[in-house]
């Protein structure tokens, strides 16, 4: 039973075609975590508009996997970059966001051995 992630809206938009969902959750573990590097370098270098381009991009998968705690956290990366804001204030929100996606990623990964 999957506790990390939510596949509801995936099944929904694949009128539950099992090939097409296991290529959505390929792609999820594939591609989020590059995304998430990606966010983290441009924080590390207060580079707002590099994370912020990277955020907006994870920002529907987030919401299709149904990690909607870091979807909403997601969105508080979104608005520090826009707010340029420091270092400092986002740090522990994307390091939340990235615990969220690494904990969904192994759990499909277990679950769809992927």
């Amino acid at each position: 039973m999957a506790i990390n992630y939510n596949l509801s809206k995936v099944y929904a938009l694949s009128d539950n075609d099992p090939e097409f969902v296991n290529e959505i959750l390929t792609l999820f573990v594939t591609e989020v975590p590059d995304d998430l590097l990606q966010i983290k370098e441009g924080i590390k270098k207060k580079d707002h508009k590099h994370a912020y381009a990277y955020a907006h991009k994870i920002k529907p998968t987030l919401d299709l996997m149904g990690l909607n705690m870091a979807f909403e956290e997601i969105l508080q990366v979104e608005a520090w970059t826009k707010a340029e804001g420091k270092k400092k204030d986002i740090k522990e929100t994307f390091k939340s966001v990235k615990n969220q996606v690494n904990d969904a990623i192994k759990e499909i990964k277990k679950d769809f051995d992927l």
